[in-house]
């Protein structure tokens, strides 16, 4: 099981919602520019870059140099184990759960 801490920047990385629709549109698997993702969104490219080097140190994205600009990809493993993190809590709740209505059904 992963550990909650280790996923901890990955949450904070997608709380934000824009960093969050980053993720979504990347998630498709091709390579985009600061430029193209910043294409039609409501914020500067300087923005669209900050959330994209948040997004970079949660390991969420990689940024990869092509001349002179930079694309970025999504990364989904750490999104996989945060994910398996989450299972794992609640799976954890479901047999608490599961032990507290066999205790109240004894009773």
């Amino acid at each position: 099981m992963s550990k909650p801490e280790a996923s901890a920047g990955v949450f904070a990385a997608l709380g934000d919602p824009t960093r969050l629709a980053l993720v979504a549109r990347l998630s498709d698997g091709a390579s985009r520019s600061i430029t193209e993702l910043a294409s039609g969104a409501p914020m500067t490219r300087q923005a669209v870059t900050k959330h994209l080097e948040v997004l970079e140190n949660a390991g969420l994205v990689t940024r990869a140099r092509e001349g002179r600009e930079s694309r970025f990809v999504y990364a989904a493993e750490p999104l996989n184990e945060a994910r398996a993190c989450l299972e794992a809590i609640g799976a954890r709740w479901d047999e608490a759960l599961a032990r507290l209505k066999t205790m109240a059904e004894r009773d």
